[in-house]
């Protein structure tokens, strides 16, 4: 049994991630401040199905100023998820972007040195740091288009500077567009079934014949814990 710790357990991505840990029989500490970038009792239901499964421990806390050193005890692996997301907001209210994104991930990542537990450091970034039209491999240079996207990479810097000057190893993941069951309420999957079941009508921007991939929240769920 390894003890993890999941940064954003109650949000979309972070809750699917934390079910699948404890079902293949991980020791699951999960942390979340549930800001109020959409409802709490969204998230709630987000954590009901973990909550009863053996070896899950919730803490609820804000990585910006709590102290995370209890939560981090004995821990082996984090998979760090929490962040604020949406490109839109970010222009408006840079200051949450960046204590959520960047304050945030130093903090967490100066609590992993000091525990000196932790063998892997699963770090969730995204595919907004290459810009509004992505295409081509991974060694695609960033291309910045958004605030959010600025706070992402700059996340992911001070990950990688943590690896190479403490030795905290780390794994780097760009998630793309990512969709399915707890969406969450500001993304466009989540508006257009949300209007098609209450007979609104939907807003498409452009000429209507742009592409988008797309990944299933199992999916991104497996790669992460792989």
């Amino acid at each position: 049994m390894t003890r993890v710790l999941v940064t954003g357990a109650a949000g979309f991505i972070g809750s699917h991630l934390v079910e699948a840990l404890a079902h293949r029989g991980d020791e699951v500490i999960g942390i979340d401040n549930f800001d109020p970038f959409y409802p709490r009792e969204t998230k709630e239901r987000n954590l009901a199905g973990a909550r009863p499964l053996p070896g899950f421990t919730f803490h609820e806390l804000d990585m910006r100023s709590d102290d995370l050193s209890a939560a981090l005890e004995g821990v082996e692996a984090v998979f760090h998820l929490a962040a604020m997301g949406g490109l839109l907001l970010s222009w408006t209210n840079f200051d949450l972007y960046m204590t959520c994104n960047i304050q945030g991930t130093q903090r967490l990542l100066e609590a992993v040195r000091q525990a000196g537990t932790v063998r892997r450091f699963v770090h969730a970034s995204t595919s907004s740091i290459y810009g509004l039209d992505v295409t081509g491999p991974e060694t695609t240079m960033p291309h910045l288009a958004s605030p959010y996207g600025i706070t992402k990479l700059a996340a992911e810097h001070l990950v990688l500077t943590y690896d190479r000057q403490f030795d905290v190893p780390s794994t780097l993941l760009r998630y793309f567009a990512v969709y399915g069951p707890r969406q969450r309420p500001d993304m466009g999957y989540y508006i257009f079934i949300d209007s098609i079941l209450h007979g609104k009508p939907i807003t498409v921007f452009g000429d209507g014949n742009q592409l988008r991939g797309n990944t299933y929240v199992t999916d991104i769920v497996r790669a992460t814990t792989l």
